[in-house]
């Protein structure tokens, strides 16, 4: 009975390895393909074929939370420990496709990051899960600093976007990633923002780095 039970832990923790595997890897894809996509403006969100990538991508992460959700001897914890993870799941973008919703060009221009926002926060988490770390403090550290460095990423993929044609600072992108690790380090640089985006990002990303610092000197 006793090896029975031992067989199926092992085997669930098999399964679980597998499906967050699969998961840090779709998450890999969508941040690459939609970082590609918007360095050479490519409206994605016209694209059936993309629209359907993400649609299936959706629905794997879907299917992976409510089997743990399901699994799990805690399910209200579970619950609220992943209810961002269940959010950034939604296949926000194919809702708005199919009812055929309209935004303004401004709120248009942030939806299309939010397939990004998915990728990075289930690339944060799913490096913690795949057992890169070897204790339960490590893969929390782990992930927050994959978390920190994708949001820095975004921020510097958005600054540059909105800035770049109306700041003369800002002249390529590596402009635009130097900012954003000086911003959220809160030492700061020669760079600074016009537009209104990337002045609430400044804000955004000096409070995240006051926050998320201090977890090094926990950590150690």
């Amino acid at each position: 009975m006793k090896t029975a039970f031992s067989s199926f832990i092992y085997s669930r923790r098999g399964i679980y390895g597998i499906l967050h595997i699969l998961i840090l890897l779709m998450s890999l894809f969508l941040v690459i393909s939609i970082s590609i996509d918007t360095f050479h403006n490519i409206p994605f969100l016209n694209q059936g074929s993309y629209l359907k990538i993400q649609f299936w991508i959706c629905m794997f992460f879907l299917f992976d939370f409510l089997l743990e959700f399901f699994l799990s001897k805690e399910k209200g914890r579970y619950f609220t420990s992943h209810f961002i993870f269940l959010l950034v799941s939604i296949p926000y973008l194919n809702i708005i496709d199919f009812y055929h919703i309209t935004f303004s060009p401004e709120i248009s221009y942030f939806l299309r990051f939010i397939p990004l926002l998915r990728g990075g926060y289930a690339l944060a988490i799913g490096v913690g899960r795949v057992g890169l770390s070897g204790s339960k403090a490590s893969g929390l550290f782990t992930s927050y600093i994959t978390m920190l460095m994708a949001t820095v990423y975004f921020a510097s993929l958005i600054f540059f976007v909105l800035e770049h044609k109306v700041n003369p600072m800002v002249t390529d992108y590596w402009s635009a990633l130097w900012w954003a690790f000086m911003d959220v380090t809160t030492v700061g640089s020669n760079i600074y923002a016009v537009t209104p985006t990337g002045k609430i990002l400044s804000v955004v990303l000096a409070a995240l780095g006051m926050m998320m610092f201090p977890i090094f000197t926990v950590y150690v």
